[in-house]
């Protein structure tokens, strides 16, 4: 691991490195290449997506770091960081979302990603996390993680996590290549099954002499989840136990029982709801830079992100001869359960499939040097080109010979961002400005169509929601050097928001169809009728001050005050989606309130040359907190969201790093994370007030041991534990430890290396080390085996 002192700028140290003093924050526009300290790494110039100095606390790895650990996907890094949750249920998982100090993985909202200064967070679905798929794995030069709104350079988003990835940049003539392969043996329910996958990941890239460089990035990913969804059944609401066999059942047998989360026994009939993933994913991205003259800088992007996934399910039950059943009433001969083949119910084990094509790209272009004044113009546009998911409304026997079903589209929906920048640093000034602009818009097209046949045929309109978002910003933000030993950071960052568009529409029989106070009923051919609801334009608008005190004690001291204001609004997702599924149920709220977060942070480091430690108290209490709850019963999920008028999160985060711990080349990383999150006030629901907020474990904890005996050899030993939460917004979830539930865990994962000549590298690794069982309402992976080599130029 890399040291330097402490009163200097810091980049790559470990993957928990100590921010360390608190000027300005350019990540999204950086102002100039000359505020972000340049790192080698493996022939790549590297630039953290941060400044120098902070105005609040990060954590950062580097690709050298990241290849000491187990990464097949890009948010692997995030995974030893300090008070961090990744909701990554399986290698290839499209939806794995972040969970930080004060919010849990139910508010996606609040977790920020960049790449390169290009907002990757995608604001468009229920449980849409990043999208880590643009970023290819072999081209990450560093990740960089910043907690808190502590900064008014980023948007209201940021009261969560912000996760900003830089990807290399060239030299000279670079080029490497990675492949890997990996297998787990999965076993719940008396049921098991083997799955795995392979991914290859390339870069190649140089710079000429006129200073113009080129990159190219391809990245090929095919896996198979462990299943994620089970069909259950509970008990007959009005005997309180099952329902008794009886004549004319099927004898079956592979029905297990088990308690649910909420302490009630419930029968388990296999993996439903299309529970296991087959993805085969392709990432193409090119980039390029070029000076122009001594002063300016461009550079663009372009990436192209296909995925085709189909989702199958695992019934369990078997008949006399051993034959799988997917329908009909059946029994064990003790009890009787009904399982749907989708005729009148939704059917318990339905198949999927659905096809992607998603393009990136973005332009840049900033000043270089140290003039007084510096500048830059970042401009992105994430698009959805074309996106097709088809639900059977069959059981799996029968869907695979065709059968009707739903299409449901998104093509056309995406988002884009605009961001132009100013540093101001006057000549033998104490102070340093940033000033800037920024706009982002989202916008959302999701229609469903009746599938006649939902393999290959297109019927009629069935159900649509859709609307805009846009926010638009303005910030100033002042480092002042107050003495040489103290520094006051202030900033103010002022929002408008507006929402337009919004509209949900459900087809139904003319005679069905009610008009209400807003709701109108449009005539639609074959004797239907559309319901159509639109939303009026909506405008917000809100205020962020932001104040930062940092005292150098001595070279190796810092501590550090400050506090923060952060308006989240609302996403389009959550104020208009209303969609019904055979498999799911979708409640939004069109007149939701933005969460403001007042967040405070007192810090301490200190630097013992090859021992460094951080010590943080933070508190975070959020007004109008965007809550959204899940509950699945009888394989139908049921989403919905709601603010909530007062929440408060206090907590203690430590972070210890230890250089060459008893023997050279040994190095140590720990942080852990104690949290306490209450709601304090929710009148609308006063059955929630005092409880704890969902998904933000009383304890989170990592370490991770590298030895390096040698310029060959390499081992590593990670842990990462997770404590008690809840899952429920009561409390209500007794027992965790089982599907649906948020379960503790403590998981143990290994990796071994060898150079076996210069540029060529062979790793093996194991996930989840002692197989545990572990949920975040999903079954994580079990142990989890890796083989990986790579080549380099």
């Amino acid at each position: 691991m890399k040291h330097r002192p402490l009163a200097r700028p810091q980049a790559g140290l470990g993957a928990t490195l100590l921010a360390l003093s608190s000027t300005a924050l350019h990540a999204q526009g950086v102002g100039t290449d000359a505020q972000l300290a340049p790192v080698t790494l493996t022939g790549a110039a590297v630039r953290s997506g941060l400044a120098a100095n902070l105005p609040s606390n990060s954590a950062s790895v580097t690709a050298e770091e990241l290849r000491e650990q187990n990464l097949i996907n890009p948010e692997d890094a995030l995974r030893y960081l300090p008070n961090t949750s990744i909701r990554k249920r399986y290698i290839g998982d499209r939806n794995a979302l972040i969970g930080g100090r004060s919010f849990g993985t139910l508010q996606p909202g609040r977790g920020l990603a960049y790449v390169d200064g290009y907002l990757i967070s995608n604001f468009l679905g229920r449980f849409d996390a990043p999208r880590w798929n643009v970023i290819t794995p072999e081209a990450i030069a560093r990740v960089d993680m910043l907690y808190g709104p502590f900064s008014a350079i980023y948007p209201g988003n940021s009261i969560g996590t912000t996760v900003v990835t830089t990807e290399r940049e060239p030299r000279r003539l670079e080029a490497s290549a990675r492949l890997s392969g990996h297998s787990q043996r999965f076993e719940l329910y008396g049921f098991s099954e083997r799955y795995g996958g392979y991914q290859f990941s390339s870069y190649v890239g140089t710079r000429l002499d006129s200073g113009l460089w080129l990159s190219a990035a391809y990245n090929r990913q095919d896996s198979e989840s462990q299943p994620m969804n089970y069909y259950t059944l509970g008990v007959n609401s009005k005997t309180g136990s099952f329902d008794p066999a009886r004549p004319g059942d099927k004898r079956v047998s592979g029905i297990t029982y088990d308690t649910d989360p909420l302490g009630q026994p419930r029968a388990i009939l296999g993996a439903g709801s299309g529970a296991v993933d087959h993805t085969r994913q392709d990432t193409l991205k090119l980039k390029a830079g070029l000076p122009l003259g001594d002063r300016w800088v461009a550079s663009g992007m372009l990436a192209l992100w296909t995925n085709s996934t189909e989702n199958s399910n695992r019934s369990f039950l078997r008949d006399s001869e051993g034959a799988t059943v997917w329908s009909g009433r059946v029994s064990d001969g003790q009890f009787s359960f009904d399982v749907p083949d989708g005729s009148k119910a939704a059917a318990a084990f339905a198949p999927s499939e659905r096809e992607e094509r998603h393009r990136h790209v973005g332009l840049t272009l900033k000043t270089r040097g140290t003039a007084e004044w510096n500048g830059s113009l970042v401009y992105s546009n994430y698009r959805i080109l074309s996106d097709l998911s088809r639900q059977a409304n069959l059981a799996e026997d029968q869907a695979r010979q065709g059968g009707p079903g739903v299409w449901t589209y998104r093509d056309g929906t995406g988002w884009n961002t605009l961001e132009a920048q100013a540093v101001y640093r006057p000549a033998a000034s104490l102070h340093e400005w940033v000033f800037g602009l920024h706009r982002n818009a989202y916008v959302l097209d999701s229609p469903s169509y009746q599938a006649p046949d939902w393999r290959s045929r297109l019927g009629a309109l069935s159900q649509r929601y859709q609307g805009r978002t846009e926010v638009r910003a303005a910030y100033v933000q002042d480092s002042w050097q107050l003495q040489p030993d103290w520094r006051l950071t202030g900033g103010l960052r002022q929002e408008w928001f507006r929402s337009t568009d919004g509209q949900q529409l459900l087809r139904l029989k003319a005679a069905d169809c009610k008009p209400g106070t807003e709701a109108r009923c449009l005539p639609a051919p074959e004797g239907m009728a559309d319901r159509v609801m639109p939303y009026e334009a909506r405008r917000l608008s809100g205020a962020s001050p932001k104040l930062s005190l940092a005292w150098q004690r001595d070279a190796e001291t810092l501590l550090k005050l400050s506090y923060g204001r952060g308006v989240r609004f609302p996403n389009v997702e959550e104020l208009y989606n209303g969609t019904l599924t055979p498999n799911s149920e979708t409640t939004s709220d069109p007149n939701l309130r933005a969460e403001r977060s007042n967040a405070w942070e007192l810090s301490g480091e200190k630097d013992w040359g090859s021992q460094r430690l951080r010590v943080s108290l933070f508190l975070d209490d959020v007004r109008d907190a965007i809550l959204r709850q899940s509950d699945n019963s009888g394989g139908v999920t049921r989403n919905r969201v709601s603010n909530v008028d007062r929440v408060r999160t206090y907590g203690l985060e430590a972070v210890w790093q230890v250089d060459d711990l008893f023997v050279k080349g040994l190095g140590l990383d720990l942080n852990a994370a104690w949290a306490r999150s209450r709601v304090l006030a929710n009148p609308r629901d006063p059955q929630s007030e005092g409880k704890t907020w969902p998904r933000i474990p009383r304890l989170r904890a990592n370490a991770r041991l590298v030895y390096r005996p040698d310029a060959l050899w390499m081992g590593s030993l990670g842990l990462r534990h997770s404590g008690r939460a809840y899952n429920d917004p009561y409390n209500r979830d007794v027992n965790p430890d089982v599907y649906g539930g948020v379960s503790s865990f403590t998981l143990l994962d290994l990796r071994l290396s060898r150079q076996l000549r210069q540029g060529l590298e062979v790793a093996v690794g194991i996930d989840n080390l002692g197989n545990q069982r572990a949920y975040q309402a999903h079954p994580y992976p079990g142990r989890t085996l890796f083989t990986e080599l790579r080549a380099s130029l």
